[in-house]
């Protein structure tokens, strides 16, 4: 593999984890959240429309707030890149030769003998001195900072995406059937999720479709848990009061 090739390799696989990173955290946000607000107001009314309601502007809200989210932070992750490649084209300028050892220095701490080191460290540096010290000492491409738009886009797709699994899966049923089947539906997009994500990482699906299920009945509970208070209770407390 050329050097050329590697480089688009390795700009291609940042950029995947990007939006990666972005979309497999909207859509486990859209699945849950929504999951939990729709549930809970299930607990307090039979309504239809209410839940439907109720979901819609949950699912609105989170997908707006994940990707303006997503845009800050990825934009504020571009700006810290790009200062650093300010700074080090400013050292390059100031002080070529300092910069130059610190670049042999950092390749031999990478198993290179010093006279290896020493050689490529000025190929490197008669090619392109500011993109060699930017993947080497910074860890950064030059060629393909983190993108807000990417991120933001990412997230709010999987978001609205996820978000709508649960939504569907409690409208859809009786009322009997709603709380049951929203976490079977829950569990099940969780699972997908993680193994869909863990394909297009490259990673195992297995273990990331049982990491992606797990935290799902959590939420469920805590939704359940907002619903009215049994009659019971209503009772017992009726006969203490004054």
């Amino acid at each position: 593999m050329t050097a050329a090739e590697s480089g688009g390799q390795s700009a291609a696989i940042s950029t995947r984890l990007n939006w990666l990173r972005a979309g497999v955290l909207g859509a486990n946000d859209g699945i849950i959240s929504t999951a939990g607000l729709v549930v809970g107001v299930a607990g307090a009314t039979t309504s239809r429309s209410a839940i439907m309601a109720a979901g819609v502007a949950g699912l609105l809200a989170g997908a707006l707030s994940m990707a303006a989210g997503e845009y800050v932070s990825v934009s504020s992750q571009r700006d810290s890149e790009k200062a650093a490649l300010d700074t080090e084209r400013r050292e390059l300028a100031d002080s070529p030769e300092e910069e130059l050892e610190e670049l042999a220095g950092l390749l031999a701490e990478r198993g290179l003998s010093e006279s290896v080191a020493r050689e490529a460290a000025e190929q490197l540096t008669e090619r392109d001195a500011l993109r060699a010290h930017a993947r080497v000492e910074l860890g950064i491409n030059p060629d393909e900072l983190a993108n807000p738009w990417h991120a933001a886009l990412a997230s709010l797709v999987a978001f609205t995406v996820g978000a709508l699994l649960p939504l569907l899966a409690i409208v859809l049923p009786g009322p009997s059937g709603r709380v049951p089947v929203t976490v079977v539906a829950v569990l099940v997009a969780l699972t997908l999720c993680g193994v869909l994500s863990a394909r297009l990482g490259g990673a195992p699906a297995g273990r990331s479709g049982r990491r992606g299920g797990d935290p799902g009945p959590y939420r469920g509970v805590s939704g359940i848990r907002q619903g009215p208070a049994p009659r019971w209770r209503w009772a017992r407390d009726r006969r203490t009061c004054p």
